[in-house]
């Protein structure tokens, strides 16, 4: 705390003490103190004033006027307690805690391009929240879009309108180079086409996103080509695998980071059945042991019916499915 006393006009004001942020820190029990809320809240005493409380407050009259010309005339320094209500808890605020909070959120999403014919509308009205933590699928004919949303979902591309959020972030809100940093902090995403990089061997297209975030770990990366039965194949470039080997290699890519989103593209597409069923144990291992928030995209049914909950992508449209859940303890 610190005093300070000082001369005006040959009078000595009373010392005045103001608490510093540095010596006195704001009270635990406040999830937004006043200071935060205004830069000009004060409750602390009143400092006099060189201007008389007549004149501060309209008063012009002659009498205001006499007694502001004696300068022996001490104002009195009243303290005034006042009492500022705590502020109501805003749900949306970072101060509210043991909220639960939604990874994903998308409110009335449409995708349109132009074609031949003019424009054709791929996605119309989408509405989906996705909570931390939750198993979703999206399931679909051919050629309903479903490729599209997971990309929007993602921050790979933006909509035509409507606004997503991921991971607390409206994707629309940032640029290309943003919406990268989210998804390499965030985001795991397993490719149906794979996206493997052929110059490089199988460990080192795992061992890629932690070397875009600045981290190495060797050991992780040999773990999860293990998890998936690769790694004695880990120095084997991708046109040295079979398309299910890819698959597998992609999906190590994924979850290597341990990510807190990951999104799957027909993750068990191109995979012989018992190899499927050891990989679709892998993402619910992920989930359940990491908390990781699933949204897959699948024509595998018993894939699918191990998600807390299934949505039907028809005519551009979410529906929710009955049958979501049924396998969730397998």
């Amino acid at each position: 705390m610190l005093a300070l006393t000082t001369l005006r006009g040959g009078v000595t004001s009373l010392p005045i003490r103001r608490s510093s942020r540095l010596t006195q820190p704001e009270p635990a029990g406040m999830l937004c103190s006043a200071l935060r809320l205004s830069p000009r809240t004060s409750t602390g005493p009143v400092r006099p004033s060189a201007v008389p409380l007549a004149q501060a407050s309209g008063d012009t009259s002659s009498e205001a006027a006499n007694s502001s010309q004696q300068p022996s005339q001490r104002f009195p320094v009243s303290r005034i307690r006042i009492r500022i209500p705590e502020p109501p808890i805003d749900t949306r605020s970072p101060c509210a805690t043991s909220i639960a909070t939604a990874a994903i959120t998308v409110r009335e999403v449409g995708k349109s391009v132009t074609g031949p014919e003019g424009e054709v509308r791929i996605l119309d009205g989408v509405d989906l929240t996705v909570d931390e933590g939750g198993t979703v699928a999206i399931v679909g004919a051919s050629g309903s879009g479903k490729t599209t949303l997971l990309g929007l979902l993602a921050g790979l591309d933006l909509p035509s309108r409507g606004t997503i959020s991921l991971a607390g972030q409206r994707l629309e809100a940032l640029d290309e180079e943003a919406r990268a940093a989210l998804r390499a902090r965030e985001v795991g995403f397993v490719f149906q086409s794979f996206h493997l990089l052929p110059s490089l061997t199988a460990e080192e297209n795992v061992s890629l996103p932690l070397e875009l975030a600045g981290r190495e770990d060797p050991a992780r990366v040999r773990e999860v080509l293990a998890a998936v039965g690769l790694e004695p194949r880990r120095r084997h470039y991708p046109r040295q695998l079979s398309g299910g080997e890819q698959q597998r290699v992609a999906l190590a890519r994924a979850f290597v980071g341990r990510p807190r989103i990951l999104f799957a593209d027909e993750p068990t597409g191109n995979l012989d059945q018992a190899t499927g069923q050891h990989v679709s144990d892998l993402l619910f291992e992920l989930n359940r042991h990491h908390g990781t928030t699933l949204v897959l995209v699948t024509h595998d049914l018993a894939l699918a019916r191990r998600c807390q909950r299934i949505h039907r992508l028809d005519g551009g449209r979410l529906h929710p499915a009955a049958d979501a859940g049924t396998e969730s303890a397998a």
